[in-house]
C-alpha cells in the first residue's frame, strides 16, 4: 500500500510539474539540441559516410580561449558571492518579518518592493550611487569619516565586482526571504513549542529544529537564485558593460557580445550552449542534493 500511494504521488507531482517541463523543453532544450545537432553533419564519401566536425570548432576554441575563462571565473564570483549573501540576509529578514508585531504587514510590503523593480532601472541608479564624482556612496562614506578621498567604484575590478554584488544582493534578498518567510509558516508551532519546553535557547532552536525543517525551502532559493545570478546580464550591462578590462563580463555578457557585437553567431551559440549546459548541472547537483532532505523532512 505504501508504494502504490507514493507511485500516485509521483504521479501527481508529475502532472502538476508537466506545464513547466513543457515550457522548459520548448524554450530550452530544443534549441540547445538543434544547436548540437547542427555541429555534427555528416558529408558523402565514396566508401560510405563521416562525420564532419567543422561545427564543433566553435567548442574547441571555447575552452582555449582566456576571455571565456575569466568570464566563467567572473560569473562564479558573482553567483557565489551573490548568492551567500541573499541567503543570509534573506533568512535574518524572514525570521523578523514572522514575528508578530504592530505595522508587519506594512513591513512585509516594504521589503518586497525593490524585487519589484525593473533590474535595468536598479542597475543604474547603483550606477550613479556608486559614480566617482557625484554618487552617494563616497559622499556618505566621505562624511563619515571612513574614506580620504573619492574612491572609482566602477573603475577598478574589485570593488566593480563589489558594486555589482551589492545591487544584486539589495534587488533579491527579498526574494530568499519571501521564499524563507513561506518555510517558516509552514513550521508547525508545537514543534518549537516542545524545542521551548526541552529547554533549548533561541539560538539552538533555530540551529537544531528551524534551520533543519526551512533546508527545503532554502535550497529551492539558492536553485532560483543561483540560476538567476549565473545568468546575470541586465545588471552588468547597465552598470560596468563588463569592465573595466573584463573583469566584470559575465557568461551572458560574452555571448551577447560576440552575437550582436562582433557577428560571430557560432561562437556566441557556443558559448551561450556551454553555459546553459553548466547551469544545468548546478541545478541537477542542487536538486540531488534537496531530494533526500525534502523527501525525509
Amino acid at each position: 500500500m505504501r508504494a502504490v500511494r507514493a507511485g500516485v504521488w509521483t504521479r501527481e507531482r508529475a502532472l502538476l510539474l508537466l506545464p513547466a517541463a513543457l515550457l522548459l523543453a520548448v524554450v530550452v532544450v530544443v534549441p540547445v539540441l538543434r544547436v548540437l545537432m547542427l555541429s555534427v553533419n555528416r558529408v558523402e564519401l565514396e566508401d560510405g559516410f563521416r562525420l564532419h566536425l567543422a561545427g564543433i570548432e566553435p567548442y574547441l576554441r571555447l575552452w582555449l580561449d582566456g576571455r571565456w575563462w575569466t568570464a566563467l571565473r567572473n560569473t562564479a564570483v558573482f553567483t557565489v558571492s551573490s548568492v551567500a549573501l541573499e541567503m543570509t540576509l534573506g533568512v535574518a529578514f524572514a525570521l523578523v518579518l514572522h514575528r508578530a508585531f504592530r505595522g508587519r504587514g506594512l513591513a512585509r510590503a516594504l521589503v518586497m518592493l525593490p524585487w519589484a523593480l525593473p533590474t535595468a532601472v536598479m542597475a543604474l541608479a547603483w550606477a550613479w550611487i556608486f559614480n566617482d564624482s557625484f554618487g552617494v556612496a563616497n559622499d556618505l562614506l566621505r562624511r563619515l569619516g571612513l574614506l580620504p578621498h573619492p574612491i572609482a567604484w566602477l573603475g577598478q575590478p574589485v570593488t566593480a565586482m563589489l558594486a555589482m554584488v551589492v545591487a544584486d544582493v539589495w534587488k533579491t534578498t527579498p526574494f530568499v526571504a519571501l521564499i524563507a518567510l513561506a518555510g517558516l509558516q509552514a513550521i508547525p508551532e508545537q514543534v518549537l513549542e516542545a524545542a521551548r519546553l526541552d529547554g533549548l535557547s533561541a539560538w539552538q532552536r533555530f540551529r537544531r529544529v528551524t534551520l533543519p525543517l526551512l533546508r527545503p525551502a532554502l535550497l529551492v532559493a539558492v536553485a532560483f537564485r543561483a540560476v538567476q545570478a549565473y545568468g546575470a546580464f541586465d545588471l552588468v550591462y547597465v552598470m560596468t558593460g563588463g569592465g573595466p578590462g573584463g573583469s566584470t563580463e559575465t557568461v551572458s555578457l560574452y555571448a551577447f557580445q560576440n552575437y550582436f557585437r562582433y557577428l560571430d553567431f557560432g561562437y556566441g551559440s557556443a558559448v551561450a550552449t556551454t553555459g546553459v549546459l553548466i547551469v544545468t548541472a548546478l541545478v541537477l547537483a542542487l536538486v540531488r542534493l534537496a531530494r533526500p532532505r525534502a523527501e525525509a523532512a
